[in-house]
């Protein structure tokens, strides 16, 4: 009995390649480092090259040489472009593959491609922001900016980096992998829904006071950390042509609301079809002006910690018209989100140790931030 033929026994076979052939056949392309760096309230370190005809701005980081490792060339080129030596990478955020067709790179420049690596830079206290020193035949300036800001001064596709890079920081997933600037894997929550961090100056100046609110002062918001009983808060995001702004649960007291708390009742079941259990107030931040409110003057925006005990589908918003994302994120996550600074990092040690005193929920372990299902969860 003959063994059938298989296709493959027809095809000639190729000739050896020498082992010079074999290493110019293997596709090359070039290789760069960058970090995401940022201030104390989130915001994104940009720097601007004096060589870009474009005016386009850049994460600092640069070309790998030849034989370096792409972590050791972040480190050198941070040294070189910012006179910081001792920065620690603690992570790789995103590595992106840029092909040679791409239409960002520098006009009538060719490009094999490129893979680019992304690693976390951490964070800058004070102290080392006014140690930053430019190479100024290289670079001009360098800013601080807000995502929905930085974006403008990138080119598109670093942008995309910059956005994928930094919500994988925010949101504690794993390394983003990139293609020409899109995802090549799961998007996660924070870039589906395009979530950005806003950041409030107000929160620096105004800490919390722990007190009652002064009689004189009217109650204009209030806020709560809404916590679910594995230890997580939620945020709801509310989608705008620059991208979706997280916010605690909660919103303007109206005249129809009898106490802050039945205001944060109603918000929370409008904006995100929470049912909440068992207000507590931690306690309020002075807003001089009122400004948002139609400058009403001074007044306080409350500041709470409630249970949440059921999590509907989710609904138009019938304030915005709009449905809001809703995320479940550990309380240290959501001030990230917040944008508020020290203040919000203290603000939430303060709700979860509250949530755990007062109804014995743990401490919520590290995790990546999830969208809470269209059709609403079930709380055991």
């Amino acid at each position: 009995m003959t063994s059938p033929v298989s296709p493959s026994d027809h095809v000639t076979p190729r000739a050896a390649l020498s082992t010079g052939q074999h290493a110019a056949s293997r596709h090359a392309v070039w290789v760069g480092a960058a970090a995401i760096i940022t201030d104390e309230v989130g915001r994104v370190l940009l720097v601007h090259p004096t060589y870009r005809k474009d005016d386009s701005w850049l994460l600092p980081g640069g070309v790998v040489d030849p034989g370096e490792h792409p972590h050791v060339t972040c480190r050198r080129e941070i040294t070189e472009e910012l006179g910081l030596a001792d920065l620690t990478l603690s992570a790789v955020l995103a590595v992106h593959s840029f092909s040679p067709h791409h239409p960002d790179p520098q006009p009538g420049t060719p490009c094999p491609g490129e893979v680019r690596f992304v690693f976390d830079g951490g964070t800058l206290t004070p102290g080392q922001v006014e140690a930053i020193r430019l190479p100024h035949e290289e670079l001009s300036e360098y800013a601080f900016l807000e995502t929905r800001d930085a974006v403008q001064r990138l080119r598109p596709v670093d942008g995309q980096i910059m956005l994928a890079a930094y919500r994988a920081r925010l949101g504690n997933t794993a390394t983003a992998h990139l293609a020409d600037g899109r995802h090549i894997l799961d998007v996660p929550a924070l870039d589906r829904h395009d979530v950005h961090v806003r950041y409030r100056p107000l929160w620096d100046s105004s800490p919390l006071n722990r007190g009652p609110v002064p009689e004189r002062l009217p109650v204009q918001q209030a806020w709560a950390w809404c916590f679910v009983p594995d230890g997580r808060v939620i945020l709801v995001a509310d989608p705008g042509p620059r991208g979706a702004l997280p916010m605690l649960p909660g919103g303007t007291v109206e005249k129809t609301d009898a106490t802050p708390e039945d205001t944060l009742h109603r918000e929370a079941a409008e904006e995100a079809q929470l049912t909440l259990a068992d207000p507590v107030r931690l306690g309020w931040v002075l807003d001089e002006t009122g400004e948002v409110y139609g400058g009403v003057g001074p007044n306080a925006r409350l500041r709470l910690a409630a249970r949440v005990t059921a999590i509907g589908p989710a609904a138009v918003d019938p304030a915005t018209g709009r449905p809001f994302a809703r995320l479940l994120a550990t309380p240290a996550q959501a001030a990230a989100l917040l944008g508020w600074g020290p203040p919000g990092a203290r603000q939430a040690q303060l709700a979860a140790g509250t949530a755990r005193e007062r109804w014995g929920l743990p401490t919520a372990r590290p995790a990546a931030i999830e969208e809470i299902p269209a059709e609403g969860m079930r709380l055991t």
